[in-house]
């Protein structure tokens, strides 16, 4: 008899014995490949279909089948592989994965007794080679070398990792929380896990093979046919859940995931970071060299069921292999399964013929693709054998509807909805069991399309939660020194490459920075805007000095188009206030200094045109002393000061030194002496600015409201203040200083002839102080007037309350005002 001619083609990751697999089967009349994942079969399809005649490729994987007629080439996965077929070709890729002990005794089953007519091709590691010769058959081993170095790397922190790499972590926790840290330091990564649809795991692929990000989180699902353009490969973690425990990834396992670094002809690194121990020098000789150490057994259970009762089922089940290098698998899922069913106690009446136990034991075998609740599975199990077992022994329209409606909602998060995903996945898998549903052809449709609809929302939930895209291209052009499109638009924002980065308020760059923005993005997007918006700010520096046209508002604040450029702060006096600029840094030295230059000319000449005659009284260089002591005392108070406070000063000027002050804009009132032009609106309002600038305190009084010459209010303001702003104080009444002169000689003016000197109450009265009558007496009150009312009219006389101190008289100044009052002969 003839030994099947088998071809074993070994060799490390990435270097083409798939590619070389799918020569050899298409240079024969027919074929078949196992794959190990879906989306590898997938793959391998797509790339024939454009070779060979679509109606000649089938594909057939768990949740997936397209068999045309006059199939000649199968593209399966390994579980999915068809053993009643007589083809030319058969090929296992990954058969090292004989000693996974989950899928192991699958692909070990397919290494027994799966054999190719003219050819079988065994793909994998070296690992495997001294199982493979202790075949049955005409062996011949192709060994495969890496064309490129894979050389070690060390430890490094993920905020320093080269673009074009990979992180791998072991739980769906640890890669979202590695990716969010790359979103937020270098821009965003892509996503690679067992757990995601074959549809969003290439959409994510795509991302970052299209450049669209630079970083890929993955678990070890990236291990096995997934090539891409990697040059890094950095482990987060060596230990691994199992599925039973914790455990330590062994040196081929890490080999396989560290050589997806490099392609072809590029060298690769591999390393490891985050709180990852390094790996320990032997190791890495090892791995770099590809020396693992030798598969020993391989995984092993009885294919040769025995389905004539339950007895014979499970013995045959537990059977022990027959030679040293097997080992009987441990209990798998669908075993436990079966086991639970047969127990079960609503299964107990039924009688187990041989069609009936080999139909059970099809449907354990639907796998657990959610893999979070079992009760949930085993309930999946039990319904679908219920419907097979009875009735029209089909799963009905109406409960499959059910199904899908409860999986059929576009919201949640990544979680929710990768496990709606895993959910259809199962009944993708039941759909396309043969007669297993009613109107099948109708449910593998419908489940493809949800799992497609579902599987591009998590793609784009993924690509929303762990992308920035402003960051990814901001980071990937400074990388690259590449030279960035800017926009400033009329509404002042920044587009850099058609990402918002911000607005431009004033002088100022504002960043749009997210919620939870590291250093590294706030620099990143400095240095990007640093090209264009540097010439937009001095550009419009160069404006403000044409123009002139800013403003100094009551916040102490410089502002042009309503944004603040600077910020007074106290000086050496009240007239002459530092300030410091409130600009981005971005602009250069010389341009702050030509903008701080024209700043503090433009406040001198504001200061010198709007208070001048204030200024004026400073800068007098009089030689007289006495004109000297009141200017210095006037310029002191701001331009207003109680008469009574300088009487002596006032004694001691003639007329020629009144005049000199006279022609500075001094005014000498009854009550005050004061600057009248400081009692102007705009003056009021710079001068009690610069008052509470110089003082540093007092920020929240404000001025009266201009227009009003009398104010009642019993907020009991503060009076120094408020003399500052030109009122004089009554108790709780303001009178504004000027109006309060003109008031003195209306009542000079209005004084009778008589001797006793009533004064009638005249409406012009009211009018020029612009207050009722009863406040206008309220206010004589307070002037020491006497009221009193005679034929219908009102008449006020004035009435000074006589102080008496022991030994002590003082004579009232000949100046005061209600002196003059009392002494006016007005005959």
């Amino acid at each position: 008899m003839t030994k099947h001619k088998i071809t074993a083609v070994l060799g490390p990751t990435n270097t083409g014995k798939t590619h070389l697999a799918i020569e050899t089967m298409l240079s024969f009349e027919s074929g078949m490949i196992g794959f190990p994942l879906r989306l590898l079969a997938r793959e391998v399809y797509d790339k024939i279909i454009r070779k060979v005649s679509v109606d000649k490729v089938a594909l057939i994987t768990g949740e997936e089948k397209i068999i045309p007629t006059n199939a000649k080439y199968f593209l399966c996965t390994v579980e999915s592989m068809p053993i009643d077929k007589h083809l030319d070709f058969v090929g296992v890729d990954e058969i090292q994965m004989c000693a996974d002990h989950e899928r192991g005794h699958i692909f070990t089953d397919r290494l027994l007794n799966m054999r190719g007519e003219k050819l079988t091709m065994l793909m994998g590691s070296n690992t495997i080679k001294n199982i493979i010769s202790k075949l049955d058959g005409d062996i011949e081993f192709i060994n495969r070398e890496r064309l490129s170095k894979l050389t070690y790397a060390g430890h490094k922190k993920i905020s320093r990792i080269n673009r074009k790499t990979a992180i791998i972590a072991f739980s769906a926790e640890e890669v979202y929380a590695i990716a969010e840290l790359i979103r937020r330091q270098k821009g965003g990564a892509a996503i690679v896990m067992g757990s995601l649809s074959p549809k969003t795991r290439n959409a994510q692929v795509e991302l970052y093979q299209s450049g669209d990000v630079d970083f890929l989180v993955a678990t070890d699902a990236i291990g096995m046919g997934i090539n891409m353009d990697l040059d890094y490969v950095y482990f987060s973690n060596l230990k691994k859940f199992d599925g039973k425990k914790l455990r330590k990834l062994n040196l081929s396992e890490i080999g396989q995931i560290a050589g997806r670094a490099g392609r072809y002809l590029n060298d690769g690194n591999f390393g490891v970071t985050g709180d990852c121990k390094e790996i320990i020098a032997e190791d890495v000789e090892l791995l770099e060299n590809h020396k693992f150490e030798d598969i020993r057994t391989l995984f092993w259970r009885n294919s040769n069921l025995n389905f004539n009762n339950t007895f014979s089922l499970i013995k045959s089940l537990d059977e022990k292999p027959q030679m040293g290098w097997l080992r009987k698998t441990h209990e798998c899922e669908d075993e436990k399964a079966l086991k639970y069913f047969l127990k079960d106690k609503n299964l107990l009446n039924l009688d187990f013929d041989k069609k009936l136990l080999s139909l059970l034991w099809e449907c354990c075998q639907i796998p657990d693709f959610v893999k979070k609740t079992y009760g949930n599975h085993y309930e999946v199990i039990g319904n679908v054998f219920k419907y097979l077992s009875s009735g029209k022994h089909q799963i009905t329209d109406d409960f499959m509807r059910l199904q899908l409606i409860k999986l059929d909602k576009l919201e949640g998060n990544v979680d929710s909805l990768s496990n709606r995903i895993a959910n259809v996945r199962t009944w993708s898998y039941v759909s396309n069991k043969n007669n297993w549903t009613e109107n099948q052809d109708y449910w593998i449709e419908k489940t493809k399309h949800l799992e497609d609809k579902l599987s591009d929302r998590l793609h784009e939930e993924l690509t929303k939660t762990f992308i920035d895209k402003r960051a990814s291209v901001l980071a990937r052009g400074l990388k690259q020194d590449m030279e960035f499109k800017t926009d400033i638009l009329e509404n002042n924002d920044v587009m850099i490459d058609d990402q918002f980065i911000g607005k431009i308020n004033g002088l100022k760059l504002v960043l749009d920075l997210k919620k939870g923005a590291l250093e590294t993005d706030i620099k990143s997007l400095k240095k990007a805007a640093r090209q264009t918006i540097g010439p937009e700010l001095e550009k419009r520096i160069q404006i403000i000095i044409d123009t002139g046209l800013i403003e100094l508002n009551d916040d102490f604040k410089i502002y042009w188009n309503d944004f603040p450029i600077a910020k007074l702060f106290s000086g050496h006096d009240y007239l002459n206030p530092n300030f410091e600029l409130m600009v981005d840094d971005i602009i250069e030295p010389i341009q702050k200094q030509k903008l701080s230059d024209y700043i503090n000319k433009w406040i001198q000449n504001k200061i010198n045109l709007v208070l001048k005659s204030l200024v004026d009284l400073k800068n007098l260089k009089d030689k007289n002393s006495s004109i000297k002591a009141l200017a210095y005392q006037l310029y002191e108070n701001n331009g207003v000061l109680k008469r009574e406070q300088v009487s002596e000063y006032l004694k001691s000027l003639g007329q020629n030194e009144r005049k000199i002050l006279r022609d500075l804009g001094v005014k000498f009132g009854r009550y005050h002496v004061f600057l009248y032009q400081l009692i102007k609106p705009e003056a009021v309002s710079l001068r009690t600015l610069l008052w509470k600038n110089f003082h540093q305190k007092y920020y929240n009084i404000k001025p009266p409201t201009f227009g009003l010459n009398f104010l009642d209010d019993k907020e009991l303001r503060n009076k120094n203040f408020m003399l500052l702003c030109g009122f004089e104080n009554f108790d709780t009444l303001f009178v504004r200083i000027d109006i309060l002169e003109r008031l003195f000689m209306l009542i000079i003016n209005t004084s009778n002839s008589k001797e006793n000197k009533e004064i009638k109450m005249i409406p012009e009265m009211l009018n020029l102080l612009g207050c009722s009558k009863d406040n206008f007496k309220k206010l004589l009150q307070k002037m020491n007037y006497k009221i009193f009312d005679k034929n219908d009219e009102t008449f006020f006389k004035y009435n000074p309350i006589k102080k008496f101190k022991k030994n002590s008289t003082k004579e009232v100044s000949n100046e005061n005002p209600f002196k003059i009052l009392k002494n006016l002969n007005l005959s």
